[in-house]
């Protein structure tokens, strides 16, 4: 390892971004190889509150901008008080000092959580907080660091985070699936008498091949079963009878994956690698790897350009979005599972997350509450996404029952749903408010 914590080894066989060019999604589909993830994320690293404070916690919301062709800009970056007086290498260092220490309190937390899964849990969602604000404003201010120690420990934490959400993932996609699963069989107040009445008959004739009545041929004809067919008299039989055994078998599938998860990222924290990474971050926590030139330029001159510019990019990233058509209730242009057009909004997310986090370096004192509301509809755009991916995975299990691969193909067209409720609150979210919109 290097003097000054700069023999972060970046291995070659570990992707961590989304295609070059783009600002990487973390560990999920789509990424290049060798691309780096400008934002350190993992699945569900959104959900560990940031984008949930009470609303007397927010300074002063920025006012939106919108430009002489009626495009909304977005709010321009403020500048805080105190950042006239200061130098953009006190500024910096102060804010990547204060993330440090962050990261090292809540690693020693982990440690000292032992077989307490609730803490060590927690301990790590802090730790993946510290470490994606650090990588995001390693990206965001890069001109003003020394670019190839900063570029080699933002790989670095991608690769942590990523290799720590993946456990508390599958159990927020286990617990999200299952409470659809009962939501859709009708398990709730209005519907739980003829849900049951209904699951009882299925199993109760189950057995009976030879029956041909209205009651039994959503569970014995497979035809029937996979296709949800109009001609069915009781659909929601056909969803009882698949239900349960769709419920096992994303149980059993998550439970493995997270298994398997847990397994890793014990692996991960006791490996050389993890502790290259973790003295590189005390190193940070006492002496930022900033360029000479910084500790010479005002902060309120060299910072909020570079905090603009990554507002820029999240505009232009959102310009780009079918918000016209996603503007529009049960418009079903998400119900289609493809990755292609999903990929968007996830890079849409990581952008929002860097504004957001530059927003804190240079005027901590002052919140965008749009952009605030703006992650947490993205975030729940992602987790029904991936969502949906694992009911279809778990859909194309071999040798299923029909009715199961019924109630898996129901859940899937459940989550997509979501992902279109997601991006219409998205767009209520970041689009102006105009005379003719109604709110």
């Amino acid at each position: 390892m290097t003097p000054g914590g700069a023999g972060v080894a970046q291995r070659h066989d570990q992707p961590t971004g989304g295609p070059a060019g783009r600002i990487g999604i973390g560990y999920e589909p789509g990424g290049a190889p060798g691309a780096r993830s400008a934002v350190v994320d993992g699945p569900y690293g959104g959900n560990d509150g940031m984008y949930a404070p009470d609303d007397a916690s927010y300074g002063p919301v920025m006012a939106s901008r919108t430009g002489d062709d009626g495009t909304d800009r977005g709010a321009a970056p403020e500048i805080g008080a105190d950042l006239a007086s200061h130098t953009a290498d006190e500024v910096l260092a102060d804010y990547l000092h204060q993330q440090s220490a962050d990261f090292l309190r809540s690693l020693r937390l982990h440690r000292e959580s032992g077989s307490d899964a609730e803490s060590a849990g927690e301990a790590a969602r802090q730790l993946r907080r510290a470490a994606r604000r650090i990588s995001a404003t390693l990206h965001t201010f890069r001109p003003l660091t020394e670019e190839a120690w900063a570029d080699q420990l933002r790989a670095e934490l991608g690769w942590l985070s990523g290799t720590l959400a993946r456990e508390q993932a599958c159990a927020a996609r286990r617990e999200r699936l299952m409470a659809a699963l009962q939501r859709l069989t009708g398990r709730g107040p209005e519907r739980s008498d003829r849900g049951d009445r209904t699951g009882r008959g299925e199993r109760g004739k189950r057995g009976d091949r030879t029956t041909t009545g209205p009651a039994t041929s959503s569970a014995a004809s497979p035809a029937a079963s996979s296709a949800a067919p109009a001609g069915d008299p009781d659909p929601d039989g056909a969803l009882s009878a698949g239900a349960a055994r769709a419920g096992a078998l994303l149980d059993r599938q998550l439970t493995l994956a997270r298994t398997r998860a847990h397994s890793a990222a014990l692996q991960a924290l006791g490996s050389s690698r993890f502790h290259a990474v973790a003295d590189s971050v005390a190193v940070l926590a006492s002496e930022a790897p900033l360029a000479r030139t910084t500790a010479e330029l005002p902060a309120d001159e060299a910072l909020p350009p570079l905090a603009e510019q990554a507002h820029r990019r999240l505009a232009e990233a959102v310009a780009a979005l079918p918000l016209s058509r996603a503007g529009y209730p049960y418009n079903a242009a998400a119900l289609a599972a493809d990755q292609r057009q999903d990929a968007p909004w996830h890079q849409v997310r990581m952008l929002v997350r860097l504004s957001r986090y530059a927003r804190e370096v240079i005027a901590p004192e002052c919140s965008d509450l749009r952009l605030a509301e703006a992650g947490r509809a993205l975030e729940w755009h992602r987790d029904a996404a991936e969502a949906a991916a694992a009911a279809a995975a778990a859909a194309r299990t071999p040798r299923i029952a029909p009715a199961t691969a019924y109630a898996l193909g129901v859940l899937h067209a459940d989550q997509r749903h979501e992902v279109e409720a997601a991006r219409f609150a998205f767009g209520r979210v970041w689009l102006p408010r105009t005379p003719d919109r109604k709110s």
